[in-house]
């Protein structure tokens, strides 16, 4: 048996509940009206104002027949009324449904630009604003799938590029192995393993695959480990290396292995783009959380590319990123570990100023 449609539905129940009332209204007044009119007829002749007593028969058959014509026309009109009222009525009301229909159909064909016009009915419109939320949400996903595909292929084609020229250089006997020459290969497989290993942890942390294991932690002595080991790295005429933490610092709840992923990134950027100066490492009680920051002095970021600093594959200057070594994503990972933490990431930054990324978690 076929499945009714929405419509036919709604068309149906109306019919259903129109000849349920007129059903009503006919048997009632079928049942009543005569007697009332009999009484009525009584009451009069009470009152001596006529005698019908021998005619009464006669009034009360047409009083019937009256009764069922105007019964019988009422039930064609109201029915041909209602019917039609609820067809408009249901085509109304399942118009946003069949836009809705068609537009997913579109949606499956790749065209996600289509979206639900608002419509009359509160629930319906509510009902198109979240289709056309969604919607959105489903553009973006694509477009961002879209981007990682060109960025990542945009990332790989350069290691590659490189490696396979010396590979043909070798082979043809161009040139001859050298151990510069295999370093060079070594830098660009590595180059390689970090862009994949570092595009499974941005996998697994937005999909929330990442495990996080959270505990109170005392942050000051972490915080003094990474800046040793750091400092040992910087050259004498480069940045000089700060710590600033309070030692009565309260205890944050936070992942350990992650939180130092997090710092290592950080700092590894800030001495990345650092050449003088100074890079403080500060932590500060605000509120109920600890806010860590790494401030440097270094080149700066501009002010129009901030909204964009913590987008996967995304470089305010991509020739001054090709050769540091970076894989474009770590900041990326960093908000996601910050966020999986409950803590939040942001950065304040001046071209040729320094900059200031900072972030927080909550007091254990």
């Amino acid at each position: 048996m076929p499945k009714l449609s929405l419509g036919a539905r709604l068309f149906i129940s109306h019919l259903l509940v129109m000849m349920v009332g007129l059903g009503s209204f006919v048997i009632i007044a079928k049942l009543s009206s005569p007697r009332m009119f009999v009484l009525r007829l009584e009451q009069l002749e009470k009152r001596g104002i006529f005698t019908v007593r021998s005619a009464r028969t006669y009034l009360v058959e047409g009083f019937q027949n009256a009764w069922n014509r105007s019964a019988i026309l009422s039930v064609i009109v109201g029915s041909s009324v209602a019917g039609g009222v609820s067809y408009l009525s249901s085509k109304r009301i399942t118009q946003p449904v069949r836009q809705m229909k068609q537009i997913t159909q579109k949606f499956a064909a790749g065209d996600l630009a289509e979206r639900v016009p608002e419509s009359a009915i509160p629930e319906l419109n509510q009902l198109s604003v979240s289709f056309n939320s969604m919607a959105s949400s489903l553009g973006d996903v694509e477009q961002r799938r879209r981007e990682l595909i060109s960025d990542l292929t945009h990332e790989l084609r350069t290691p590659l590029t490189v490696m396979r020229g010396y590979l043909e250089e070798l082979a043809d006997g161009t040139i001859d192995g050298t151990p510069e020459l295999y370093l060079r290969l070594v830098r660009e497989t590595r180059r390689l393993e970090r862009l994949i290993h570092d595009l499974q942890e941005l996998s697994k942390a937005e999909a929330g695959y990442l495990s996080i294991d959270s505990k109170p932690i005392s942050l000051c002595p972490l915080l003094s480990s990474l800046v040793e080991r750091f400092a040992d790295q910087l050259l004498e005429e480069g940045p000089s290396l700060k710590l600033d933490c309070p030692q009565d610092i309260p205890h944050v709840l936070a992942d350990r292995d992650r939180l130092e992923q997090i710092l290592v990134n950080l700092l590894g950027n800030a001495i990345r783009y650092t050449e003088t100066g100074s890079i403080t490492v500060k932590a500060e009680k605000v509120h109920r959380y600890v806010w860590i920051s790494v401030i440097d002095t270094g080149v700066g970021i501009a002010k129009e590319d901030l909204p964009y600093i913590f987008e996967r594959f995304w470089r305010a200057d991509p020739s001054r990123a090709s050769h540091s070594g970076g894989t474009g994503i770590g900041l990326a990972i960093a908000r996601r570990l910050v966020e999986l933490q409950g803590g939040h990431i942001e950065v304040e930054s001046q071209i040729d100023r320094g900059s200031t990324f900072r972030f927080c978690l909550p007091i254990a």
